[in-house]
Protein backbone atom coordinates (compact mmCIF):
# COMPACT_ATOMS: atom_id res chain seq x y z
CA UNK A 1 0.00 0.00 0.00
CA UNK A 2 1.06 3.48 -1.14
CA UNK A 3 0.46 6.92 -0.47
CA UNK A 4 -0.62 8.30 -4.22
CA UNK A 5 -0.90 12.12 -4.29
CA UNK A 6 -2.78 13.00 -7.79
CA UNK A 7 -2.30 16.20 -8.88
CA UNK A 8 -4.95 17.67 -11.89
CA UNK A 9 -7.10 20.73 -12.59
CA UNK A 10 -9.89 18.62 -14.00
CA UNK A 11 -11.84 16.69 -10.97
CA UNK A 12 -13.26 13.78 -13.55
CA UNK A 13 -9.47 12.66 -14.37
CA UNK A 14 -8.87 13.37 -10.20
CA UNK A 15 -11.77 11.04 -9.24
CA UNK A 16 -11.01 8.28 -12.28
CA UNK A 17 -7.21 7.62 -11.14
CA UNK A 18 -8.67 8.08 -7.55
CA UNK A 19 -11.22 4.84 -7.48
CA UNK A 20 -8.56 2.89 -9.93
CA UNK A 21 -5.71 3.62 -7.00
CA UNK A 22 -7.85 3.14 -4.08
CA UNK A 23 -9.48 -0.03 -5.83
CA UNK A 24 -5.16 -1.22 -5.87
CA UNK A 25 -5.12 -0.67 -2.09
CA UNK A 26 -3.25 2.45 -2.27
CA UNK A 27 -4.10 5.74 -0.27
CA UNK A 28 -4.69 8.42 -2.44
CA UNK A 29 -5.15 12.41 -1.90
CA UNK A 30 -6.15 14.62 -4.72
CA UNK A 31 -4.73 17.91 -5.25
CA UNK A 32 -6.36 20.57 -8.20
CA UNK A 33 -3.63 23.14 -7.91
CA UNK A 34 -0.08 23.97 -6.58
CA UNK A 35 -1.01 25.00 -3.38
CA UNK A 36 -2.72 21.88 -2.28
CA UNK A 37 0.15 19.80 -3.88
CA UNK A 38 2.37 21.50 -1.90
CA UNK A 39 0.43 21.28 1.38
CA UNK A 40 0.52 17.81 0.93
CA UNK A 41 3.86 16.79 -0.26
CA UNK A 42 5.46 19.28 3.00
CA UNK A 43 3.33 17.60 5.51
CA UNK A 44 4.48 14.59 4.24
CA UNK A 45 6.95 12.98 1.52
CA UNK A 46 4.24 10.74 -0.89
CA UNK A 47 5.40 7.52 -2.59
CA UNK A 48 4.62 8.82 -5.72
CA UNK A 49 3.48 11.92 -7.73
CA UNK A 50 0.98 11.75 -10.54
CA UNK A 51 1.08 15.49 -12.37
CA UNK A 52 -0.73 17.40 -14.41
CA UNK A 53 1.31 19.47 -16.73
CA UNK A 54 -1.24 22.45 -17.28
CA UNK A 55 -2.75 23.17 -14.14
CA UNK A 56 -5.26 26.09 -14.42
CA UNK A 57 -5.85 29.00 -11.42
CA UNK A 58 -2.61 27.56 -10.03
CA UNK A 59 0.25 29.49 -8.67
CA UNK A 60 2.53 27.12 -10.06
CA UNK A 61 2.52 24.84 -13.16
CA UNK A 62 3.12 21.13 -13.18
CA UNK A 63 6.85 22.17 -14.70
CA UNK A 64 7.75 24.19 -11.62
CA UNK A 65 5.73 21.45 -9.20
CA UNK A 66 8.53 18.55 -9.96
CA UNK A 67 11.50 21.21 -10.01
CA UNK A 68 10.09 21.70 -6.46
CA UNK A 69 9.82 17.91 -6.17
CA UNK A 70 13.20 17.02 -7.15
CA UNK A 71 15.43 19.63 -5.33
CA UNK A 72 13.66 18.90 -2.44
CA UNK A 73 12.32 15.08 -2.41
CA UNK A 74 14.52 14.13 -4.83
CA UNK A 75 13.70 10.01 -4.16
CA UNK A 76 10.21 10.82 -4.60
CA UNK A 77 8.80 9.60 -8.33
CA UNK A 78 6.61 12.26 -10.28
CA UNK A 79 4.93 10.29 -13.58
CA UNK A 80 3.31 13.59 -15.52
CA UNK A 81 0.11 13.32 -17.36
CA UNK A 82 -0.10 15.88 -20.22
CA UNK A 83 -3.12 15.96 -23.69
CA UNK A 84 -1.78 14.90 -26.64
CA UNK A 85 -0.83 18.98 -27.86
CA UNK A 86 1.48 18.34 -25.12
CA UNK A 87 4.12 15.66 -25.29
CA UNK A 88 7.01 17.60 -26.37
CA UNK A 89 6.50 19.31 -23.03
CA UNK A 90 6.21 16.06 -21.42
CA UNK A 91 9.17 14.74 -23.19
CA UNK A 92 11.24 18.15 -21.31
CA UNK A 93 9.86 16.96 -17.95
CA UNK A 94 10.99 13.68 -18.27
CA UNK A 95 14.95 15.44 -18.91
CA UNK A 96 14.05 17.44 -15.91
CA UNK A 97 13.66 14.33 -13.20
CA UNK A 98 9.95 12.75 -13.81
CA UNK A 99 10.14 8.87 -14.31
CA UNK A 100 7.87 8.86 -17.16
CA UNK A 101 4.77 10.37 -18.85
CA UNK A 102 1.32 8.86 -19.72
CA UNK A 103 -1.20 10.68 -22.50
CA UNK A 104 -4.31 11.25 -22.02
CA UNK A 105 -6.68 9.71 -22.74
CA UNK A 106 -5.18 6.09 -21.42
CA UNK A 107 -6.49 3.30 -19.95
CA UNK A 108 -6.45 1.34 -16.47
CA UNK A 109 -3.77 -1.22 -17.61
CA UNK A 110 -1.40 1.33 -19.41
CA UNK A 111 -1.48 3.58 -15.91
CA UNK A 112 -0.69 0.82 -13.23
CA UNK A 113 1.98 -0.72 -15.62
CA UNK A 114 3.59 3.02 -15.42
CA UNK A 115 2.76 3.26 -11.96
CA UNK A 116 3.90 -0.29 -10.48
CA UNK A 117 7.37 0.69 -12.88
CA UNK A 118 7.98 3.75 -11.10
CA UNK A 119 7.07 2.73 -7.44
CA UNK A 120 9.41 -0.78 -7.85
CA UNK A 121 12.15 1.98 -9.04
CA UNK A 122 11.40 3.86 -5.93
CA UNK A 123 11.72 1.17 -3.69
CA UNK A 124 15.01 0.31 -5.05
CA UNK A 125 16.68 3.99 -5.02
CA UNK A 126 15.56 4.20 -1.47
CA UNK A 127 17.49 0.71 -0.74
CA UNK A 128 20.29 1.82 -1.93
CA UNK A 129 20.13 5.17 -0.73
CA UNK A 130 19.63 3.48 2.81
CA UNK A 131 22.35 1.02 2.49
CA UNK A 132 24.91 4.01 1.14
CA UNK A 133 23.38 5.50 4.22
CA UNK A 134 24.64 2.47 6.36
CA UNK A 135 28.09 2.30 5.05
CA UNK A 136 28.77 6.45 5.55
CA UNK A 137 27.27 5.17 9.00
CA UNK A 138 29.83 2.20 9.53
CA UNK A 139 32.46 4.42 8.88
CA UNK A 140 31.78 7.19 11.25
CA UNK A 141 34.68 7.50 13.32
CA UNK A 142 33.28 8.57 17.17
CA UNK A 143 35.89 9.71 19.95
CA UNK A 144 37.31 12.66 21.46
CA UNK A 145 40.42 10.87 23.58
CA UNK A 146 43.77 11.38 22.56
CA UNK A 147 44.53 8.00 21.56
CA UNK A 148 41.40 8.89 19.44
CA UNK A 149 42.44 12.39 18.14
CA UNK A 150 46.10 11.09 17.40
CA UNK A 151 44.58 7.94 15.39
CA UNK A 152 42.05 10.26 13.15
CA UNK A 153 45.01 12.48 12.22
CA UNK A 154 47.24 9.54 11.08
CA UNK A 155 43.73 8.34 8.99
CA UNK A 156 43.33 11.38 7.61
CA UNK A 157 46.93 12.09 6.39
CA UNK A 158 46.14 8.53 4.07
CA UNK A 159 43.38 10.27 2.23
CA UNK A 160 45.29 11.43 -0.77
CA UNK A 161 47.71 8.90 -1.04
CA UNK A 162 46.99 5.31 -2.87
CA UNK A 163 49.37 3.86 -0.61
CA UNK A 164 48.80 0.02 1.16
CA UNK A 165 48.07 0.18 4.43
CA UNK A 166 48.07 -2.69 7.03
CA UNK A 167 45.94 -2.16 9.70
CA UNK A 168 46.67 -4.04 13.49
CA UNK A 169 44.48 -4.35 16.92
CA UNK A 170 42.84 -6.72 19.11
CA UNK A 171 39.86 -8.17 17.78
CA UNK A 172 36.95 -5.60 17.70
CA UNK A 173 39.14 -2.50 17.93
CA UNK A 174 37.30 -0.76 14.78
CA UNK A 175 40.00 -1.96 12.66
CA UNK A 176 37.38 -2.14 9.05
CA UNK A 177 35.75 1.11 10.55
CA UNK A 178 39.03 2.62 9.84
CA UNK A 179 39.58 1.37 6.46
CA UNK A 180 35.74 2.29 5.33
CA UNK A 181 36.87 5.79 6.41
CA UNK A 182 39.41 6.11 4.63
CA UNK A 183 37.89 4.85 1.25
CA UNK A 184 34.48 7.31 2.20
CA UNK A 185 36.95 10.07 2.13
CA UNK A 186 38.69 9.32 -0.64
CA UNK A 187 39.31 9.89 -4.29
CA UNK A 188 38.45 6.62 -4.35
CA UNK A 189 34.88 6.64 -2.88
CA UNK A 190 32.56 6.56 -6.02
CA UNK A 191 33.86 3.28 -6.55
CA UNK A 192 33.29 0.03 -4.16
CA UNK A 193 34.83 -0.93 -0.78
CA UNK A 194 35.00 -4.81 -1.11
CA UNK A 195 35.84 -7.29 1.63
CA UNK A 196 38.17 -9.89 1.72
CA UNK A 197 36.81 -12.05 4.86
CA UNK A 198 39.90 -13.81 4.95
CA UNK A 199 38.84 -16.20 7.68
CA UNK A 200 35.57 -17.11 6.53
CA UNK A 201 36.54 -18.46 2.95
CA UNK A 202 37.34 -22.03 2.36
CA UNK A 203 41.05 -22.03 1.17
CA UNK A 204 39.61 -24.18 -1.66
CA UNK A 205 37.52 -21.57 -2.72
CA UNK A 206 39.57 -18.50 -2.17
CA UNK A 207 41.66 -18.06 -5.90
CA UNK A 208 38.27 -18.40 -7.34
CA UNK A 209 36.45 -16.29 -4.99
CA UNK A 210 39.26 -13.51 -5.26
CA UNK A 211 40.28 -13.95 -8.91
CA UNK A 212 37.51 -14.90 -10.75
CA UNK A 213 36.62 -17.58 -12.98
CA UNK A 214 36.04 -18.81 -16.95
CA UNK A 215 33.78 -21.50 -17.40
CA UNK A 216 32.60 -22.15 -20.93
CA UNK A 217 33.03 -18.61 -22.16
CA UNK A 218 31.17 -17.55 -19.19
CA UNK A 219 32.67 -15.06 -16.81
CA UNK A 220 32.37 -14.61 -12.92
CA UNK A 221 34.73 -11.39 -11.75
CA UNK A 222 36.06 -11.94 -8.60
CA UNK A 223 36.51 -9.46 -6.03
CA UNK A 224 39.64 -8.08 -7.58
CA UNK A 225 37.72 -6.89 -10.22
CA UNK A 226 34.66 -5.98 -8.34
CA UNK A 227 36.99 -3.63 -6.15
CA UNK A 228 38.57 -2.06 -9.66
CA UNK A 229 38.95 1.70 -9.02
CA UNK A 230 37.90 1.01 -5.42
CA UNK A 231 38.99 -0.21 -2.00
CA UNK A 232 39.85 -4.01 -1.71
CA UNK A 233 39.86 -4.74 2.19
CA UNK A 234 41.48 -7.87 3.39
CA UNK A 235 40.28 -8.34 6.73
CA UNK A 236 42.77 -10.74 8.91
CA UNK A 237 45.27 -11.59 5.99
CA UNK A 238 47.50 -13.52 8.49
CA UNK A 239 44.73 -16.26 7.59
CA UNK A 240 45.24 -16.37 3.91
CA UNK A 241 46.38 -19.73 2.49
CA UNK A 242 50.21 -19.65 1.45
CA UNK A 243 49.47 -20.52 -2.48
CA UNK A 244 47.09 -17.73 -2.27
CA UNK A 245 49.69 -15.52 -1.07
CA UNK A 246 52.27 -16.02 -3.50
CA UNK A 247 49.57 -15.16 -5.96
CA UNK A 248 48.31 -11.60 -4.81
CA UNK A 249 52.08 -11.15 -4.23
CA UNK A 250 52.75 -11.31 -7.76
CA UNK A 251 49.58 -9.35 -8.50
CA UNK A 252 50.67 -6.77 -5.98
CA UNK A 253 54.28 -6.33 -8.69
CA UNK A 254 52.42 -7.12 -12.28
CA UNK A 255 49.16 -5.08 -11.45
CA UNK A 256 47.70 -8.20 -13.69
CA UNK A 257 46.14 -11.80 -13.53
CA UNK A 258 44.09 -14.47 -15.28
CA UNK A 259 41.05 -15.86 -13.65
CA UNK A 260 40.63 -19.29 -13.14
CA UNK A 261 40.27 -21.19 -16.13
CA UNK A 262 40.78 -18.28 -17.98
CA UNK A 263 44.25 -17.60 -20.27
CA UNK A 264 44.03 -13.50 -20.70
CA UNK A 265 45.49 -11.22 -18.84
CA UNK A 266 43.07 -9.12 -16.40
CA UNK A 267 44.34 -5.40 -15.20
CA UNK A 268 43.33 -4.03 -12.11
CA UNK A 269 43.46 -1.18 -10.44
CA UNK A 270 42.34 -1.10 -6.77
CA UNK A 271 43.69 0.37 -3.02
CA UNK A 272 44.81 -2.71 -0.96
CA UNK A 273 44.21 -1.97 2.56
CA UNK A 274 44.26 -4.76 5.59
CA UNK A 275 43.99 -5.93 8.27
CA UNK A 276 45.14 -8.39 11.26
CA UNK A 277 44.93 -9.02 14.95
CA UNK A 278 47.95 -11.48 15.18
CA UNK A 279 51.62 -10.76 15.43
CA UNK A 280 52.60 -11.46 11.39
CA UNK A 281 56.46 -11.20 12.24
CA UNK A 282 55.20 -14.50 14.63
CA UNK A 283 53.46 -15.84 11.63
CA UNK A 284 56.60 -15.02 9.28
CA UNK A 285 59.06 -17.27 11.59
CA UNK A 286 56.65 -20.19 11.99
CA UNK A 287 56.58 -20.11 8.32
CA UNK A 288 52.38 -18.92 8.10
CA UNK A 289 52.86 -15.93 6.08
CA UNK A 290 55.38 -14.39 3.59
CA UNK A 291 57.78 -12.05 4.41
CA UNK A 292 57.68 -10.39 1.16
CA UNK A 293 53.68 -10.09 1.18
CA UNK A 294 54.21 -8.71 4.25
CA UNK A 295 56.34 -5.73 3.15
CA UNK A 296 54.48 -5.42 0.19
CA UNK A 297 50.91 -5.05 2.48
CA UNK A 298 52.59 -2.86 5.40
CA UNK A 299 53.30 0.31 3.08
CA UNK A 300 52.27 2.16 5.64
CA UNK A 301 51.38 0.72 9.31
CA UNK A 302 48.85 1.74 11.51
CA UNK A 303 47.84 0.44 15.08
CA UNK A 304 43.96 0.85 16.50
CA UNK A 305 44.08 1.32 19.92
CA UNK A 306 42.01 -0.76 22.20
CA UNK A 307 38.80 0.26 24.06
CA UNK A 308 40.76 0.49 27.00
CA UNK A 309 42.78 2.57 25.66
CA UNK A 310 40.16 4.99 25.08
CA UNK A 311 37.76 4.55 28.11
CA UNK A 312 36.98 8.28 28.28
CA UNK A 313 35.45 7.76 25.05
CA UNK A 314 32.64 4.67 26.08
CA UNK A 315 29.99 7.90 26.57
CA UNK A 316 30.25 8.76 23.29
CA UNK A 317 30.46 5.74 21.52
CA UNK A 318 27.40 4.45 23.73
CA UNK A 319 25.23 7.48 22.79
CA UNK A 320 26.52 6.64 19.29
CA UNK A 321 25.15 2.95 19.36
CA UNK A 322 21.99 3.93 20.83
CA UNK A 323 21.06 6.19 17.89
CA UNK A 324 22.07 3.93 15.18
CA UNK A 325 20.35 1.10 16.82
CA UNK A 326 17.40 3.37 17.26
CA UNK A 327 17.84 4.49 12.98
CA UNK A 328 18.69 1.07 11.58
CA UNK A 329 17.45 -1.63 13.69
CA UNK A 330 13.96 -0.32 15.32
CA UNK A 331 15.08 -0.34 18.88
CA UNK A 332 13.97 2.02 21.74
CA UNK A 333 16.02 5.35 22.22
CA UNK A 334 17.35 5.39 25.76
CA UNK A 335 19.81 7.63 27.83
CA UNK A 336 22.03 6.21 29.52
CA UNK A 337 22.46 7.13 33.33
CA UNK A 338 25.22 8.27 35.04
CA UNK A 339 25.77 5.05 37.04
CA UNK A 340 25.47 3.05 34.04
CA UNK A 341 28.54 4.76 32.33
CA UNK A 342 30.64 4.61 35.62
CA UNK A 343 30.07 0.81 35.28
CA UNK A 344 30.52 0.99 31.89
CA UNK A 345 33.88 2.78 32.19
CA UNK A 346 34.88 0.16 35.01
CA UNK A 347 34.40 -2.64 32.97
CA UNK A 348 36.74 -5.22 31.35
CA UNK A 349 36.72 -5.18 27.44
CA UNK A 350 38.32 -8.21 25.54
CA UNK A 351 35.86 -7.87 23.40
CA UNK A 352 36.08 -3.69 22.34
CA UNK A 353 34.13 -1.45 20.73
CA UNK A 354 32.40 -4.73 19.00
CA UNK A 355 31.53 -5.64 22.60
CA UNK A 356 30.87 -2.60 23.65
CA UNK A 357 28.34 -2.29 20.60
CA UNK A 358 26.52 -5.87 21.45
CA UNK A 359 26.34 -4.89 25.13
CA UNK A 360 24.31 -1.62 24.56
CA UNK A 361 22.42 -3.50 21.87
CA UNK A 362 21.23 -6.01 24.39
CA UNK A 363 20.71 -3.22 26.95
CA UNK A 364 17.94 -1.19 24.69
CA UNK A 365 16.56 -5.05 24.44
CA UNK A 366 16.42 -6.37 27.52
CA UNK A 367 16.63 -3.18 30.01
CA UNK A 368 13.05 -3.30 32.19
CA UNK A 369 12.74 0.42 31.52
CA UNK A 370 11.65 2.05 28.86
CA UNK A 371 13.14 5.54 29.10
CA UNK A 372 16.85 4.58 30.26
CA UNK A 373 19.76 2.34 30.44
CA UNK A 374 20.80 1.21 34.41
CA UNK A 375 23.67 -0.50 35.77
CA UNK A 376 21.78 -3.88 36.67
CA UNK A 377 20.56 -3.71 32.80
CA UNK A 378 24.28 -4.12 31.99
CA UNK A 379 25.59 -6.20 34.99
CA UNK A 380 22.80 -9.10 34.56
CA UNK A 381 24.16 -9.84 30.79
CA UNK A 382 27.55 -9.22 31.02
CA UNK A 383 28.71 -10.73 34.23
CA UNK A 384 26.33 -13.95 33.37
CA UNK A 385 27.55 -14.46 29.59
CA UNK A 386 31.30 -13.86 31.59
CA UNK A 387 30.46 -16.72 34.15
CA UNK A 388 29.04 -18.77 31.17
CA UNK A 389 32.61 -18.48 29.08
CA UNK A 390 34.00 -19.18 31.70
CA UNK A 391 32.04 -22.30 32.41
CA UNK A 392 30.59 -23.04 29.04
CA UNK A 393 27.48 -24.05 30.83
CA UNK A 394 23.97 -22.26 30.93
CA UNK A 395 22.22 -22.74 34.37
CA UNK A 396 18.23 -22.92 32.76
CA UNK A 397 17.03 -22.21 36.05
CA UNK A 398 18.39 -18.64 36.26
CA UNK A 399 17.08 -15.61 36.10
CA UNK A 400 19.18 -14.99 32.87
CA UNK A 401 16.59 -16.87 31.55
CA UNK A 402 13.65 -16.14 33.01
CA UNK A 403 12.99 -12.67 31.55
CA UNK A 404 14.03 -13.88 28.22
CA UNK A 405 11.90 -14.63 24.94
CA UNK A 406 12.54 -17.77 22.76
CA UNK A 407 14.79 -16.28 20.21
CA UNK A 408 17.35 -14.33 22.65
CA UNK A 409 17.06 -17.50 25.01
CA UNK A 410 17.99 -19.54 21.79
CA UNK A 411 20.85 -17.19 20.87
CA UNK A 412 22.17 -17.21 24.53
CA UNK A 413 22.44 -21.50 24.19
CA UNK A 414 23.82 -21.60 20.36
CA UNK A 415 26.63 -19.10 21.71
CA UNK A 416 27.87 -21.03 24.99
CA UNK A 417 27.27 -24.46 23.50
CA UNK A 418 29.50 -23.36 20.09
CA UNK A 419 31.96 -21.71 22.27
CA UNK A 420 32.12 -24.73 24.09
CA UNK A 421 32.70 -26.84 20.83
CA UNK A 422 35.43 -24.75 19.46
CA UNK A 423 37.07 -24.80 22.81
CA UNK A 424 36.88 -29.00 22.76
CA UNK A 425 38.21 -28.62 19.12
CA UNK A 426 41.11 -26.18 20.04
CA UNK A 427 39.81 -23.50 18.08
CA UNK A 428 39.83 -25.56 14.71
CA UNK A 429 36.48 -24.48 13.04
CA UNK A 430 36.91 -26.82 10.16
CA UNK A 431 36.94 -29.76 13.09
CA UNK A 432 34.01 -27.59 14.60
CA UNK A 433 31.85 -27.58 11.75
CA UNK A 434 32.27 -31.14 10.91
CA UNK A 435 31.60 -32.03 14.67
CA UNK A 436 28.38 -30.01 14.41
CA UNK A 437 27.48 -30.77 11.17
CA UNK A 438 27.54 -27.51 9.98
CA UNK A 439 29.32 -26.06 6.56
CA UNK A 440 32.45 -24.38 7.47
CA UNK A 441 31.16 -21.14 5.98
CA UNK A 442 28.19 -21.33 7.68
CA UNK A 443 29.67 -22.00 11.05
CA UNK A 444 32.03 -18.78 10.31
CA UNK A 445 28.50 -17.03 9.65
CA UNK A 446 26.82 -17.96 12.78
CA UNK A 447 30.05 -16.94 14.83
CA UNK A 448 30.13 -13.77 13.55
CA UNK A 449 26.44 -13.46 14.20
CA UNK A 450 26.81 -14.13 17.57
CA UNK A 451 29.90 -12.72 18.01
CA UNK A 452 32.56 -15.79 18.67
CA UNK A 453 36.04 -15.84 18.25
CA UNK A 454 37.86 -19.15 17.50
CA UNK A 455 40.48 -18.16 19.08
Amino acid sequence: MSYILVVDDEKDIRDLIGQILLDEGHIVKPAYNSTSAMDYINNEEPSLIILDIWLKDSEMDGIEILKSVKQNNPLCPVVVISGHGNIEIAVAAVKQGAYDFIEKPFNTDQLLLVLNRALEASRLRKEVFSLQNKELNESKMVGDTSAFKLLKQKLDKLMKSNGRILISGLSGSGKEIAARYIHQNSQRAKNRFVTVACASIQAEKMEELLFGEEISGNINPGLFEKAHGGTLFFDEVAELPLGTQAKILRILVDQVFTRVGGKNLVRVNCRIISSTSRDLAREIELGHFKEELYHRFNVVPIRIPSLEERILDIPLLSNYFIDWLSKNEGLPVKQLSESAVRKLQNMSWPGNIRQLKNTIERALILGRSKTDIYPNDIFEFVETEKNNLQNNVLDFNSEFFADKSLRSAREEFERAYLKYQISKFGGNVSKTASYVGMERSALHRKMKLLNIEST
